[in-house]
């Protein structure tokens, strides 16, 4: 498919090269914004509140017009578009149009920072690059969203080494794919939205990243039977009782499109790939959320899903009526597609809505390692490492049985500290917690054996070595303890409080 068929009345990145030179001479870059908008009117644009940035962008600077053009959507004068940006390439590929009142942006291009500094651009559909409280303030089914939480958190978790492909099934307007260009030979993007396959041309072409593989399509369909190193996707996985709008309504009747991704992900995958997901579940009365979630792993995957939010069915229908901005619709329309939403739930016996990501790791073990959890605390990003050390872990404890494990040798990671809970002034504390500053975050209670065991690896002693001196400490029977503590062991590994230092002499 052509660029020029593929745009549909969208811009053509022909000379895209010359408009990123003149917003970055502009310092139109994530770091220029902050420092022209200052952090709070920066954060401001980011909930889609505007006023600050427009008081701040009173000067007619070229900064100053780019960001009123491209982010505020205000018109702005011939002559100060033409002092920020080559005009007439702007105006010949469709970037920007004439109208009455001025020079208007005909797409949100928005600067968005790369993990390694890059200065790199996403370009959506005017008002929809932020959700925010007004929703996204388009109805039409093909709109194109830009960045928003799910895309960063998606972006955040993706595990980052090289790979010979990348596939970015529901590309939207190009976040994933543009981050895959970084770390993959080669990089597939589909959508069933023609459109956003249009946007994502716009986002690697003025970000400066190589093309990408365009294929329009549903699902799995435009690839075939190709297969992958890494799959990540952000899909419309929202639960609706209809698919009005294609960047979020998957259409395929409650969470059938998630399950659907995650089932056919390990044809896709090469051996030890990874594929990352976002995803909505259902919580079904007189059903396990975690079992329900668990059947939809592949044969011959590793698997880690992470439920970080739970809405019960009110709170998740308001939310995505607020999406799309059927709140500001008369009341009687509104209330009619509130109990749409409440029939389908109703049908089809929903109490609550989980989400969350979903993690798999194609594995040739006959012994899956599947691991489903709770999180809703703060993490850190990003946490694509974390996820990457999460597998290894797992290939650890799959190849060490118990004795394996007393023999080997262990450290406790930098970032863990010890936390004492007792009453005020108690000789010995009620329980010890470690938990970790970074990644995760996690916390875990230990009794003072598991305290006293921790605290001192740091690599030298056996694990079993160490369970016999204290033994020797606290009077207990040192086969006794060693018989005993290997499941607490497992959990410290697991859990990524301890690592393996590796046998020694």
């Amino acid at each position: 498919m052509s660029t020029t068929s593929l745009a549909a009345g969208l811009p053509v990145p022909d000379q895209s090269a010359r408009l990123r030179d003149a917003l970055i001479a502009a310092d139109f870059t994530a770091d220029g914004l902050l420092e022209l908008l200052g952090a709070p009117a920066y954060s401001a644009l980011a909930r889609s509140e505007t006023v600050p940035a427009l008081r701040a962008t009173r000067g007619g600077s070229p900064l100053e017009t780019l960001v009123r053009l491209f982010l505020l959507q205000r018109p702005v004068a011939a002559e100060r578009a033409r002092e920020a940006l080559p005009l007439d390439v702007a105006l010949a590929d469709g970037w920007v149009a004439e109208s009455p009142d001025g020079i208007r942006a005909t797409v949100d291009v928005r600067p968005y920072g790369g993990p390694e500094g890059q200065d790199w651009y996403i370009v959506s559909d005017l008002g929809c690059a932020v959700g925010g409280a007004g929703g996204a303030t388009g109805r039409a089914e093909g709109v194109v969203l830009g960045v928003g939480g799910a895309s960063t958190t998606l972006a955040g978790i993706t595990v980052r080494v090289p790979v010979s492909s990348a596939l970015d099934l529901g590309t939207g307007s190009g976040i994933q794919a543009l981050h895959a260009t970084g770390h993959a030979t080669r990089v597939t993007a589909t959508d069933l939205n023609p459109r956003a396959l249009a946007f994502t041309r716009l986002t690697l072409a003025l970000s400066g990243a190589p093309e990408a593989d365009l294929r329009e399509g549903s699902l799995y369909t435009p690839v075939g039977s190709d297969t992958y190193d890494l799959i990540v996707s952000n899909p419309p996985f929202v639960i609706s009782p209809d698919a009005r709008l294609t960047y979020r309504d998957g259409g395929m009747g409650g969470d059938d499109l998630c399950r659907s991704l995650v089932q056919q992900a390990g044809d896709r995958l090469n051996e030890g790939g990874f594929a990352q997901f976002l995803a909505n579940w259902q919580h079904v009365a007189g059903e396990d959320w975690q079992q329900r979630v668990r059947s939809w792993v592949p044969r011959g995957c590793d698997a880690w899903i992470v439920q970080r939010e739970v809405q019960d069915v009110t709170q998740y229908a308001e939310l995505w009526l607020r999406d799309s901005g059927d709140h500001r619709a008369a009341p009687e329309e509104y209330a009619a597609r509130y109990d749409a939403w409440l029939d389908e739930f109703e049908a089809r016996g929903t109490k609550a809505v989980g989400f969350g990501w979903i993690v798999l790791r194609k594995t040739a073990s006959d012994r899956p390692s599947i691991v489903v959890e709770e999180w809703p605390h703060p993490v850190e990003q990003p946490l694509g490492e974390a996820v990457r050390a999460h597998f290894a872990r797992q290939d650890y404890l799959r190849a060490h049985d118990d004795a394996a494990l007393l023999a080997d040798h262990f450290v406790l990671v930098d970032d863990v500290v010890q936390e004492q809970v007792g009453l005020p002034g108690a000789e010995d504390p009620e329980h010890v917690v470690l938990r970790q500053s970074r990644g995760m975050r996690r916390a875990t209670k230990v009794d003072t054996v598991g305290a006293g065991f921790a605290g001192v690896c740091d690599g030298t002693l056996s694990a079993g070595r160490i369970l016999d001196a204290i033994a020797q400490l606290v009077g207990e029977d040192p086969v006794l303890l060693r018989d005993r503590t290997p499941e607490a062991i497992r959990l410290l590994v697991g859990e990524g409080f301890l690592e393996p230092a590796g046998p020694r002499d």
